[in-house]
């Protein structure tokens, strides 16, 4: 089940099929031993009522669930972006050699956080996360080399940056980590399973259209539920739109940093 909800439509069809298959036989079930009994079909319909209730509540704690963990994922994402910016600007508070070195290491680092997020293939995210983990060593080496060179208060932000920037990591990562458990997607499927079984004995009689209009409903609920849920394979995603926006102001402003080469640029895009 953990595996299945990793994939939003593969649940949808899988959820429909199964729904709709339960459904077919509640209502073969009551032609095959029909009642006339207007007290049964009474009991029957509060049951029934009371089963789709519970049903509806428990997708809508689904729902919520799903949504806090997105937009979980989102903020964590901006706070990432806001600590690797802030640790630019306090590498001023470095040495000159130690600054640019750390400068170039976060430029790299930002990058494979943005792979991160963008990278569906498991095994390009092991690599991309084993190349992170050594940028991290590497980022901290750098600032505290520094600091204990020439320990200063000033220099003392910039390893209270660098923390920030590999802890917001670790945010992220257990985010991204932080799903639906699979308990709640099995009691989600029973109920789901009695619903459209008692839905379909009650409506043995009813059009045969008429028994996949629940199944449909209840999947797609569970495909909205399910792709809110995947960070990776669903087709709402948390964007890196902070950590982009933050690479290309750092690449347009390392650029106005060089008029000459924006010049020659400017010549050759000119020249006939």
């Amino acid at each position: 089940m953990e595996n299945l909800t990793h994939y939003p439509l593969l649940l949808f069809v899988i959820s429909f099929l199964a729904l709709s298959a339960v459904a077919v036989a509640g209502s073969r079930l009551r032609r095959r031993y029909p009642t006339a009994d207007d007290e049964q079909s009474e009991h029957l319909g509060v049951i029934l009522a009371a089963t789709l209730t519970l049903l509806g509540l428990i997708i809508g704690f689904s729902f919520s669930m799903a949504a806090n963990r997105y937009d979980q994922r989102k903020n964590f994402e901006e706070a990432e972006a806001n600590a690797i910016g802030t640790e630019m600007l306090r590498a001023d508070f470095l040495p000159a050699a130690d600054a640019e070195n750390v400068r170039k290491l976060l430029a790299e680092y930002t990058g494979l956080r943005i792979r991160f997020y963008l990278d569906k293939d498991d095994n390009q995210r092991k690599q991309t996360a084993e190349r992170t983990a050594r940028l991290q060593a590497a980022l901290w080496s750098a600032v505290r080399k520094s600091a204990a060179a020439e320990p200063t208060p000033v220099e003392a932000l910039a390893i209270a940056g660098m923390n920030d920037v590999i802890n917001s990591q670790g945010y992220t990562q257990a985010a991204f980590w932080n799903r639906i458990p699979t308990a709640a997607w099995f009691f989600l499927a029973i109920i789901a399973l009695c619903s459209n079984a008692l839905m379909g004995y009650r409506s043995g009689k009813a059009g045969p259209g008429l028994l996949f209009v629940l199944p449909l409903i209840v999947s797609s609920a569970f495909l909205l539920i399910a792709d809110i849920d995947a960070p990776r394979h669903g087709l709402i995603e948390v964007r890196p739109q902070n950590l982009e926006s933050g690479e290309l102001a750092r690449r347009q402003g390392s650029l106005k940093n060089r008029p000459g080469r924006l010049r020659c640029a400017n010549v050759s895009g000119t020249s006939p």
